[in-house]
């Protein structure tokens, strides 16, 4: 097995911490690995993994690298894999891979699969593991064909300690012509701090169901007093917010949470987060909501229902309470 690492670095020319898991990923096959990095200041980012026990360091930087751009990122991850020979490429499964290594795996005749959560290796051969329909069925298997290209999912292996040190990388010539920088970024709309709600790197997971929006027990909705709650602890916590099917799907007449969208849904139809913690609120725990849970390590509740989905099993701990008034509680401790 000829095992190359690929990487990419950010915009500041660090490298992300699904990097520093790749590595990890790469170094219990205890199998001899090379590393190749591509972006602006792939060199120099070398020396971030200098101590990682690669055999070789191959750098394609540039300011055409810069950015992520599909021709670019593409022309320089077929240069890496051939300049170390690799015929198995270990990589994170970032939103920037995502879109360029099927395409650059297609290029050098490659085999591709993407949100890997396993890899094994059992003598020369390579076995590795990736959920399938929606999470609901784990798949384990191999391929004879290589190169094989193996995109790894985020939050699966603990992120590879590195050290200083000088890895001493070969720059490659990545071959990128003008035509490859058609495509350019000018500019990048993002939103606030306090206005994004998805942290994929929050320790906590809070989830809002459709109870916040439901009649309390004096008999009347509180829409606003639910959202500046949710807000609120939101912003002191800088917790990641989820939502169920039932809230997201709400009819458009209806008065909805302006910071709630499609994007916020955890479940078989919506996303399967892997924080260490989650908090459930105002919602039951029905069976398709609760599938998003499975990689949350420690899963709470809190529901005015005793008998709730939460109560049969699917939640460490379950507050029977008011989410209003806990919530509310929670919000002024934070706040001392």
């Amino acid at each position: 097995m000829n095992l190359i690492v690929l990487l990419h670095t950010q915009t500041d020319g660090s490298l992300p911490k699904a990097a520093f898991e790749a590595v990890t990923a790469a170094k219990q096959l205890n199998t001899p690995f090379a590393v190749g990095i591509l972006g602006a200041n792939a060199k120099a980012a070398c020396d971030q993994l200098a101590d990682a026990g690669a055999t070789a360091y191959y750098a394609a930087e540039g300011d055409a690298l810069a950015q992520p751009r599909y021709a670019t990122d593409v022309a320089a991850a077929v240069a890496l894999v051939k300049a170390a020979g690799a015929d198995v490429v270990v990589a994170p499964q970032t939103l920037r891979f995502a879109r360029a290594l099927p395409g650059a795996a297609y290029r050098i005749g490659a085999a591709v699969d993407t949100h890997v959560g396993s890899l094994t290796a059992e003598g020369d051969a390579l076995r590795v593991q990736r959920w399938f329909y929606r999470q609901r069925i784990l798949g384990s298997f191999t391929r004879s064909a290589r190169p094989w290209v193996l995109l790894v999912d985020a939050g699966i292996f603990e992120p590879f300690t590195a050290g200083a040190g000088a890895a001493n990388a070969t720059v490659v010539d990545a071959g990128i012509t003008a035509e490859d920088e058609r495509t350019t970024v000018t500019g990048v709309q993002a939103p606030s701090a306090d206005g994004q709600t998805i942290r994929p790197d929050a320790k906590l997971l809070f989830v809002a169901g459709a109870g916040w929006t439901k009649k309390q027990g004096d008999g009347n909705m509180h829409l606003d007093e639910a959202a500046a709650t949710i807000t609120g602890f939101l912003a002191k916590s800088g917790a990641s917010l989820g939502s169920s099917k039932s809230l997201v799907d709400m009819p458009e007449a209806a008065k909805v949470f302006s910071f709630m969208s499609h994007m916020n849904q955890v479940g078989q139809t919506g996303s399967t987060p892997r924080h260490p913690k989650g908090l459930a609120t105002c919602c039951h725990g029905e069976e398709p909501h609760v599938v998003g849970w499975r990689f949350i390590n420690e899963r709470r509740a809190v529901n005015t229902d005793p008998n709730c989905g939460w109560a049969q099993g699917k939640a460490d701990v379950v507050y029977v309470a008011d989410a209003f008034e806990v919530m509310a509680k929670v919000n002024a401790l934070m706040g001392q």
